[in-house]
């Protein structure tokens, strides 16, 4: 009897421990790796094929895809192999969980910045830069010797957070986040987090000469202790450079901000790194960048019920699209190439391009999808470390508009068209590997970057862009798209599909403009054209306004006034965009 006792007690012994042990796993947020305490390899996104050989550097190109880049008296190099520290709890929501990971496995001579976090619902894909001093003296003459080194240690850490100060609902373990001190003239890059009360050691990481750094700003809030503990809060918040853009010099390091107690608006006391090497050796030449688009280049899918489809900037100019000038009433042929198409200058209102006048305005405002190619802009982001790669598409005309309210959708007659849209999508390449990183996908005056694990790919690598239909808008996914209110179900529908209209931009491509090649690419005339690639006309859109609020409930009235008012502009009228180097991006970063 005593035998069979012992034994039941063993098996439910197993059992709480079994029932403990899952319980822990469920609720800890990011699971690790027991043999190498690394993150959980299941975890890890990876691009659906291997990258290819990149073609050898010749001149421009020599750092592209080499996994270290010289950013001038330092160079950075990408560290993939992370230990996890400490993560919150599941708690009511999973998405608010976040894991936090110190690098490992750092090449010989390179420094840790900082930590790294990220949110437990995302695949697990690193980007934390560590950094080494290049040494200058010999090629650069004794007044970069006499500086201060590019990098030191700290002199302290300042203990900003921890977690068993609050409570043990929102974590599992304990979780203390250091703030390194640096020396008089250096600046620190990120927070260091440990699983114990005592001090990172002062060698664990590095700071680095203020000159070397640039300003940063938090984006994207994805932890917020605060709302379940308002007493003891802290936040975290993923870091960017201030400078971005084609001409930006500041490099993400990968790090991220955390505060107790901050502002919008108040100085960080964390920087990001600046790009001090002009010749911007990590990014690639022509030969590689053809290689990445033919490599990477999307398959763009219009709405098998598309009727104003795409065509080349050459077809729109030989079929009789004409060029217009202020206070002139007849209208010049535009030849070709768009060699007579006034250059430079800004959006004044002088010339206009417009449709031809002619039996053959019907005929060219559907486009011709044969001759539809993607215009390419290659630049710089984030100093260097990446390269974007925008892909401009063009159609002769953008479709009226259609209106979604509730289950019903009620197409307009005018509202939302004019002639000449467009529209972009844009590759961000990793210069470390030559990797595809994101994809910001335009949709009408927004958009929003996509992560590479979170989009669709037809053939290896290349990943599918839908473009709504009429307004031409890009998504990662098909379906249908509200913009405005998508919780009352109100607004104008972006609908999604896939089809056999579509356009390989692998092959279907044209570089246009790469700046930092120098004289490499020739930019075509039609590219300098700064003014609007359609006719400006204001039409009553009040009329059929109208009709559809005195169709409503008397409840709904108001709420579709209100939402109206908030829709793009290019809903009360006819207004031709202007070309792609006209727009804020074209040297800026995305919106």
């Amino acid at each position: 009897m005593i035998n069979m006792m012992q034994k039941v007690l063993r098996i439910l012994y197993f059992c709480i421990n079994l029932i403990h042990m899952f319980l822990f796993n469920f609720f800890t947020c990011c699971k690790t790796n027991t043999n190498t305490n690394t993150q959980n390899e299941t975890q890890t996104f990876s691009l659906p094929s291997p990258l290819p050989q990149w073609p050898p550097p010749k001149g421009q190109g020599q750092g592209f895809a080499s996994g270290v880049i010289n950013l001038g008296e330092i160079e950075v190099c990408k560290v993939t192999t992370f230990e996890f520290v400490w993560g919150s709890n599941v708690m009511e929501d999973k998405k608010k969980a976040v894991a936090f990971f110190k690098p490992v496995e750092i090449p010989d001579g390179f420094h840790v910045l900082g930590h790294y976090c990220q949110p437990c619902y995302k695949p697990f894909r690193s980007f934390l830069l560590v950094a080494r001093e290049v040494d200058m003296c010999p090629s650069e003459g004794i007044s970069v010797c006499n500086k201060l080194p590019a990098l030191r240690n700290p002199l302290d850490y300042t203990l900003l957070w921890c977690s068993d100060a609050g409570s043990k609902e929102i974590s599992t373990g304990s979780g203390y986040f250091w703030l390194p001190q640096p020396p008089e003239g250096y600046k620190a890059l990120g927070y260091l987090v440990t699983n114990d009360h005592n001090k990172p050691e002062l060698d664990e990481m590095s700071c680095v000469r203020a000159d070397l750094t640039d300003k940063c700003e938090p984006y994207q809030l994805i932890l917020d202790v605060g709302s379940v503990i308002p007493e003891f809060p802290i936040r975290v918040w993923n870091l960017r450079p201030l400078d971005r853009g084609m001409l930006g010099k500041g490099v993400s390091v990968g790090t991220f901000f955390c505060s107790t107690y901050w502002n919008m608006g108040e100085e960080l006391l964390i920087t990001c790194l600046k790009n001090f090497n002009p010749a911007l050796p990590a990014m690639p030449n022509l030969d590689q960048v053809n290689a990445l688009i033919e490599h990477y280049g999307p398959t763009v899918f219009f709405h098998p019920k598309e009727v104003y489809l795409p065509s080349s900037v050459n077809w729109f100019f030989i079929n009789g699209a004409q060029l217009y000038r202020k206070g002139v009433s007849t209208a010049e042929a535009i030849d070709a190439t768009g060699s007579n198409l006034p250059g430079g200058g800004t959006n004044d209102g002088e010339f206009w391009i417009d449709l031809p006048s002619n039996d053959r305005r019907d005929f060219v405002k559907h486009g011709d999808l044969t001759s539809a190619k993607l215009y390419v802009h290659v630049k710089p982001a984030l100093g260097g470390t990446f390269t974007d790669i925008a892909m401009w598409v063009f159609c002769p005309f953008n479709g009226p508009s259609t209106l979604k309210l509730g289950v019903f959708s009620i197409p307009f007659s005018k509202i939302g068209e004019h002639v000449g849209d467009w529209e972009h999508f844009t590759l961000r390449i990793c210069n470390f590997t030559g990797e595809l990183w994101s994809i910001y996908l335009s949709q009408h005056s927004k958009g929003k970057w996509v992560d590479a694990y979170d989009l669709e790919y037809i053939d290896g690598n290349k990943a599918i862009v839908y473009s709504s239909k009429s307004g031409h808008a890009s998504y990662p996914h098909a379906g249908t798209y509200i913009q405005g209110s998508s919780k009352l179900g109100i607004g104008i529908r972006n609908d999604c599909s896939g089809s056999s209209l579509r356009v390989d931009s692998s092959i279907q491509y044209e570089v246009v403009a790469a700046e930092y090649l120098g004289d490499v690419v020739k930019e075509p005339q039609w590219l300098q054209f700064m003014r609007e690639w359609g006719p400006k006309i204001v039409y009553e859109s009040k009329s059929e306004v109208d009709k559809l609020i005195n169709a409503l409930p008397h409840r709904l009235r108001s709420i579709f006034l209100k939402l109206f008012k908030k829709l793009p502009v290019e809903l009360y009228g006819e207004e031709g965009p202007t070309g792609p180097k006209e727009k804020n991006n074209w040297i800026g970063d995305e919106r």
